[in-house]
């Protein structure tokens, strides 16, 4: 048994976002624009009658799973294995100042390469993670169910790739989630993987 349909919905945007800084696992809550973003995609999100709901712990996602629970009537679940992927060091700094500070550690995370003195998540822990909540959560659900997942950037970006049978260590064939877009995986009846990536990077404007 597993839910047939699981969205991965990113949340809101923050002055994080706007200023260009790196979030990772810093609590930051949503701004006015995102509160007001989150409120129409929850709109969006409820015509596809979710059956549950789960959410990263941190407050941006909170606040952003909480607009479509209002709508939909349903309880939000919080695990923390939602979260964003911890950067390390470069948490709360724009990409000007990490250059500046440790500027071949940048280049070298840029690459895809793990930079381990700066404390940055592997990614592919990030995705197993993510991939095992979300399974975990739609393994309780029948086949007819909409699992609606609350969460990151880079976490949702991860996941996905590890929910699709691909590893985030090698493959980064997903763009960067947009705020308050979303993401649409189908269960794949039995083939592998065992989920189908059917839409990515939807939002409304």
């Amino acid at each position: 048994m597993t839910a047939g349909t699981v969205l991965l919905w990113r949340h809101g945007l923050t002055e994080y976002n706007l200023n260009k800084r790196m979030q990772g696992q810093v609590d930051i809550p949503l701004g006015i624009a995102g509160l007001a973003h989150a409120a129409r995609a929850a709109a969006v999100l409820a015509e596809h009658h979710p059956t549950a709901i789960i959410s990263s712990d941190l407050e941006r996602a909170k606040s952003t799973a909480e607009m479509l629970a209002v709508l939909t009537g349903l309880e939000v679940r919080y695990d923390a294995r939602l979260r964003e992927r911890s950067f390390g060091l470069f948490e709360g700094l724009t990409r000007d100042e990490i250059r500046e500070r440790w500027p071949q550690e940048f280049a070298a995370w840029r690459r895809g390469e793990e930079v381990p003195p700066i404390g940055i998540e592997p990614r592919v822990a990030v995705g197993e993670r993510v991939a095992a909540c979300v399974n975990e959560a739609a393994a309780e659900l029948p086949s007819e169910a909409v699992l609606v997942s609350v969460g990151h950037g880079a976490s949702i970006s991860a996941g996905a790739t590890s929910l699709v049978g691909l590893s985030p260590d090698v493959w980064h064939g997903f763009a960067a989630m947009e705020n308050c877009h979303w993401a649409r995986l189908r269960a794949n009846k039995g083939r592998t993987p065992d989920w189908l990536m059917t839409a990515y990077n939807v939002g409304v404007l």
